[in-house]
């Protein structure tokens, strides 16, 4: 984790952005929770523990920073609420697909890119260079059924 950390501090330099403890703590908190698709407030909440001084408004000032210069993105499950993830891995075109239940709210990522063949068609079909794409498929876990 240190090595990403001092990588994305150099990131940050190389775009004239101080690399503070406010960001390094934010940085921490969504490395350690990889897959867990914080929210702000999450994130909010989680780095407060560390840094009693942080304000919400900085967690959402820096969020926004580390998508502009594609550290992490960002996603909507349906509920209005931004969902944040870090990174993504080298050598893939695509992010993960999204199983999200109706019910309990539970995210179920699936690790496949299921719409290869449907991307080919609609490319050649359109003559379109498709760069990316996300699937989100909503129903009930099996908890919920």
């Amino acid at each position: 984790m240190n090595k990403v950390i001092y990588d994305i501090g150099e990131k940050l330099k190389e775009k004239d952005c101080k690399f503070t403890r406010s960001r390094e703590h934010i940085l921490k908190v969504l490395l350690e929770n990889k897959g867990n698709h914080l929210c702000a407030e999450d994130v909010y909440n989680l780095v407060k523990r560390n840094d009693s001084d942080i304000g919400i408004a900085t967690v959402y000032r820096n969020l926004e920073l580390f998508q502009e210069i594609e550290i992490i993105h960002s996603m909507d499950f349906g509920d209005g609420r931004k969902r944040y993830e870090f990174g993504r891995e080298e050598g893939l075109n695509h992010y993960h697909h999204h199983l999200i239940c109706t019910k309990c709210g539970a995210i179920i990522e699936v690790n496949e890119d299921l719409l290869e063949d449907l991307e080919i068609r609609v490319s050649r079909k359109h003559n379109f260079t498709i760069t990316n794409h996300q699937l989100k498929i909503f129903g009930l876990c099996k908890n919920c059924v």
